[in-house]
């Protein structure tokens, strides 16, 4: 059977999941009366939950005699690590582009690794049955972005396709017929080349680690494509690391190649199939795993180098123990160390005393991605402010730089472009109309100045604003940025929080807590209207009286309180603070709960 390796990349939202979902059912992967979920490649709760691919996924499809295994690749930078990985298995990629927005940073920089890798696109452009859609426009910015990442003339030339994912047509033209997916599926067969690996199906077998997951009955499973020769289950075969080291020589114990949503065991795979297999013991992602015989490693593909670090720690708090289970520091170590064996953007560090441990990654979704499902297992940490990576180039100390780029309506761009380029030390780089009364700015910001913004930014533009950022480069330290400039309400008390209290609270700030949520000495409890940090009681009920009048008795009406996401959360919080999450709260605390420590940890700084 002829074989084809494609991946779908896109930026966030542009409607790849939803495609695939679309190539599944018109290819027969699923049977008629079958029940499927919709986005049926997201299967991690968390990408159901917010609508974004985390996980690289493959899956694959039979069209017309061809295998057509397709991987569905994540659209946000701070998972560009599985991009990165995913691309090295691939021979074509198909860029979806929203026929409305055209192509957005995270677009910019997938494509960007692609055409690094040689691979030659398809272009379609999604969605343009919305409205706003200007396919047109979007066709030549795609064009331009290609230029601009020094595409050979090659992948210049490019076909192009129309589509609406969701109506699951796909049509050269745009007034095509619009009924169904077979121009994309027979542009996938005749545009991209079947892979080279086939001619070297005689060869030693050799394969490249590039996922590594983990099956509850044969324990862990490495994903990658045959690079050459065949494997059998049964055969014995060696590991060997990037440097050439061998690691372990093993028995396979399980082949699995993807058939639609499922995974099928068989009993071989020959080069240029992409397959799971399971036997090892230490094997991990850019490893080599090649017959007895092989002794040179597969070059792996580089991955770009964290840009932030946070501090996870175990949860001290009072009420430490309350909601999780697993709170010693061994087990927080543990599970960080697993992470970071699947996850090659992240990389773990012991910190002096033992008991905290630097995280670094590509950026705040990333860490809050880790952050959400650690809680959910049942983990308590406590959470530090994200710290920008610096690094040292002739004596100068170098700082990340992010390309945001921003939609907002026309009103609101004079306050977020004074954000932006003032105190947080940004570089106007474009400033355009972008239709519909709104205006599109591209900024250089510092990583620093974006620390936190987001929720400032939703703030500006009354929620109306459409904030992607994405890791441009590096650029000289550009000095101190300002953090958040409110102050904090902070608890001096133990013990439930009385309404009364909070009631009389509410002209000092806005509140983060409600009546009756568990309080104790140095959590913060709410924002101070000034800059100054201010520690009150929120136990302190009314003095009751015998008097019982109409006119004496005043009603307790509470404002309702902020609301922190994760994300939100870790961004708010200032160096001296930490965010203390369980499977049931997330909570805001200084660093030193006792008023006496912080005095002398502020005097010492």
């Amino acid at each position: 059977m002829d074989l084809r390796n494609v991946a779908i990349i896109a930026h966030v939202d542009h409607g790849k999941t939803t495609l695939v979902d679309e190539l599944l059912k018109q290819s027969g992967a699923f049977r008629a009366n079958q029940a499927v979920a919709e986005r049926a490649m997201d299967s991690n709760d968390l990408e159901r939950e917010r609508g974004i691919t985390i996980l690289a996924k493959a899956t694959s499809v039979e069209w017309k005699g061809t295998r057509i295994n397709i991987v569905d690749t994540p659209g946000h930078a701070d998972f560009g690590a599985e991009v990165e990985r995913i691309l090295s298995m691939v021979d074509g990629v198909v860029l979806l582009v929203d026929a409305a927005e055209g192509p957005m940073p995270q677009t910019k920089f997938v494509t960007s690794k692609a055409l690094a890798l040689g691979l030659r696109p398809i272009v379609v452009l999604n969605k343009v049955d919305k409205p706003d859609a200007e396919p047109d426009r979007a066709l030549d910015e795609v064009f331009d972005l290609f230029s601009a990442l020094d595409a050979d003339e090659d992948q210049l030339d490019f076909p192009h396709l129309y589509a609406s994912g969701r109506s699951g047509w796909c049509d050269a033209e745009l007034d095509g017929p619009r009924k169904n997916l077979d121009a994309l599926f027979n542009l996938i067969v005749n545009h991209v080349p079947e892979p080279k690996q086939i001619k070297k199906r005689d060869e030693d077998f050799t394969m490249l680690a590039v996922t590594l997951g983990a099956d509850p009955f044969v324990g862990r499973m490495l994903t990658g494509r045959v690079e050459s020769g065949k494997l059998k289950v049964g055969q014995t075969v060696q590991s060997i690391s990037r440097i050439g080291q061998k690691i372990e020589q093993f028995r396979v114990t399980k082949i699995q190649a993807f058939r639609g949503l499922q995974q099928q065991d068989i009993e071989e795979a020959e080069a240029g199939d992409i397959v799971s297999i399971a036997g090892m013991t230490k094997t991990t992602v850019a490893d080599t795993i090649c017959a007895l015989a092989v002794d040179e490693p597969l070059e792996a593909q580089p991955i770009d180098p964290p840009t932030i670090t946070v501090t996870f720690g175990i949860n001290d708090s009072p009420l430490a123990g309350r909601d999780g289970k697993k709170v010693q520091s061994r087990v927080i170590r543990e599970r960080l160390h697993k992470e970071a064996e699947t996850n090659v953007a992240i990389r773990i560090k012991d910190t002096p005393g033992g008991e905290a441990f630097e995280v670094s990654g590509r950026g705040e979704l990333q860490m809050g991605v880790l952050i959400e499902n650690m809680r959910r297992e049942g983990f308590e940490l406590s959470i530090s402010r994200p710290q920008v990576i610096m690094r040292e180039e002739d004596g100068v100390t170098m700082e990340p730089v992010e390309e945001a780029t921003i939609d907002v309506d026309d009103e609101y761009t004079g306050a977020v472009i004074e954000k932006l380029t003032g105190a947080r030390k940004g570089d106007l780089v474009e400033m355009k109309p972008a239709g519909a009364g709104k205006t599109r700015i591209i900024a250089h910001v510092p990583s620093r100045g974006l620390i936190g913004y987001h929720g400032e930014f939703l703030t500006d533009t009354r929620g109306t604003g459409v904030l992607n950022r994405v890791f441009h480069g590096w650029t000289p330290h550009k000095g101190p940025i300002p953090g958040r400039r409110a102050g904090v309400l902070i608890s001096m008390e133990n013990g439930e929080a009385v309404a009364y209290a909070l009631w009389n609270l509410e002209e000092r700030g806005k509140m983060m807590i409600g009546a009756q949520a568990p309080v104790y000495t140095g959590m913060i409890i709410g924002e101070h209207s000034r800059e100054n940090d201010l520690e009150v009681n929120p136990l302190k009920g009314k003095k009751l009286t015998n008097v019982r009048a109409s006119g004496t008795d005043e009603a307790v009406r509470l404002t309702t309180p902020i609301t922190l996401s994760l994300e939100e959360a870790i961004a708010y919080i200032n160096d001296d603070e930490l965010v203390e999450v369980t499977p049931n709260a997330i909570r805001l605390r200084k660093r030193h709960l006792d008023p006496h420590e912080r005095k002398r940890a502020a005097r010492g700084a």
